[in-house]
């Protein structure tokens, strides 16, 4: 058995905390909201309305990009916040079990299908014309995974209680 598996070390000397995908994730997320912000600040942030998810846009085959984009807009600092803590803590575990390719499918597969169950619930309840934005359903995604690969490990709710 190699050293390293027997003893539970890398190889390398430098261990990267934060993965490749997770690290790209946060990054095109938050310079995302910069712009966005900035933007508001101008007068110009309607301009960021085309990124988000129009389920009217989707179905006629016009904003079928949108299912892509709407996870990259959030609608404030709390909001981009706890989807970002919540895409770090879990998502880094998972793309270290994963890779960073099979992390990355994973996280935008999770992403665009709930842009889709959005777009099918706006169809059967109505509300076509209500925009939808932020990396919720991905990051519910990576917390799906999380509890499969994961279901003994102890996570600190409000960093106070353990569930």
């Amino acid at each position: 058995m190699p050293y390293a598996l027997r003893y539970g070390s890398s190889r390398s000397f430098y261990y990267n905390p934060l993965p490749n995908g997770v690290k790209w994730l946060l990054i095109a997320n938050t310079a995302v909201f910069m712009l966005q912000f900035f933007a508001g600040l101008l007068g110009i942030g309607g301009i960021f309305l085309e990124f988000a998810l129009w389920p009217r846009a989707v179905v006629n085959i016009v904003g079928v990009w949108q299912l892509f984009t709407y996870m990259f807009l959030h609608g404030g600092f709390w909001h981009i916040l706890f989807n970002m803590f919540a895409l770090w803590m879990f998502g880094t575990d998972l793309e270290r079990e994963w890779g960073t390719k099979r992390f990355l499918h994973f996280y935008f597969l999770c992403g665009v299908g709930a842009g889709i169950c959005v777009v099918l619930a706006s169809l059967m309840f109505g509300g076509m014309d209500v925009a939808t934005i932020g990396a919720s359903g991905a990051i519910f995604g990576l917390l799906l995974a999380f509890g499969v690969l994961y279901p003994d490990r102890i996570i600190l709710f409000s960093f106070l209680f353990p569930i």
